[in-house]
């Protein structure tokens, strides 16, 4: 389930591909807030480990750069990760599997966004484990952290496991109230900007701390079990996308006609499970990195 490559260039070219402008993935926003999350359940060691691995410009804060791989993925160097960003199962298919629904377009086994996850945790953990001092591999694991980081934000976001005929919602053109748009990116961003308009007064921050008030208070009982990966895998992303096409089809398709316009009711019924989504992609990630950079004797290589 692994994927072989190297998927890696040269650091400086890298950096300077930070300042490239680009497309969204969850949303700047999502990732970002996924990624702020995350860093508030890293230990010690996980957090000494991931701030080495930033580039310098992020100043020390991994949600700064979690948007990286959406702003690189049409640039020449980077076209290849495009189709690492999702995984779609057949139409009508509210349901994922691994070896029936991980290919590329031309049909490529393991390119999707669960092998993704799969290899740059492999690419991290391996690193880490030969040389837990030095953090240095024939891997980029700068790109694989900020990879990781972003994949596990999109594997969350239930239309990144979307059906294959309308691309995950691309190609469902809807009404964001007056907007013009397509069903794909309310989920991206619509459903976000709307809520920091609507409750949190435009205000990013304000919106994590309430995410983050419900995982010590609302979803208190959920958390433990959001961490958990099963045989002591150190990431499990399948798990992820089986949920996601799940709550694609129960409340992203649902009442998401082409033409139709989504107004009210669809936002404030949506609103909780993109909440809740960012919330597990936080825990999620921040669970998975404090396995990557735990001991070699505590726990077991998947």
């Amino acid at each position: 389930m692994y994927v072989s490559g190297l998927w890696w260039i040269g650091r400086a070219h890298f950096f300077l591909l930070l300042l490239v402008p680009g497309i969204l993935g969850w949303g700047d926003e999502g990732h970002y807030a996924t990624c702020k999350i995350a860093q508030g359940y890293l230990t010690e060691e996980a957090l000494a480990a991931v701030k080495r691995l930033l580039p310098e410009s992020a100043g020390g804060d991994l949600a700064a750069v979690c948007s990286w791989p959406d702003d690189v993925r049409r640039t020449p160097n980077y076209r290849w990760s495009a189709g690492l960003h999702f995984v779609n199962p057949p139409d009508f298919q509210c349901n994922y599997n691994y070896s029936r629904d991980c290919h590329d377009s031309a049909g490529n086994k393991d390119r999707c966004v669960s092998a993704a996850i799969y290899n740059y945790t492999l690419q991290l953990s391996t690193a880490y484990r030969n040389d837990s001092s030095v953090l240095e591999s024939k891997y980029n694991l700068t790109e694989a952290l900020l990879f990781l980081s972003h994949f596990i934000g999109d594997i969350h976001q239930p239309l990144h496991v979307g059906f294959v005929g309308d691309k995950g919602g691309n190609s469902i053109v809807v009404y964001w109230y007056q907007n013009k748009t397509n069903l794909h990116r309310v989920w991206d961003d619509m459903i976000i900007y709307s809520a920091l308009n609507t409750f949190y007064d435009s205000d990013l921050t304000t919106m994590i701390q309430s995410i983050q008030r419900n995982i010590t208070d609302g979803w208190l009982n959920e958390v433990s079990s959001w961490r958990t990966c099963p045989n002591n895998y150190i990431a499990c992303p399948d798990p992820y996308a089986s949920e996601s096409i799940s709550l694609a089809c129960k409340y992203a398709y649902k009442n998401a006609t082409p033409g139709s316009t989504l107004g009210d009711d669809y936002f404030l019924t949506r609103l909780p499970i993109v909440e809740k989504r960012l919330a597990q992609g936080g825990i999620r990630l921040a669970a998975t990195l404090n396995r990557i950079f735990t001991h070699p004797s505590k726990i077991a290589v998947a």
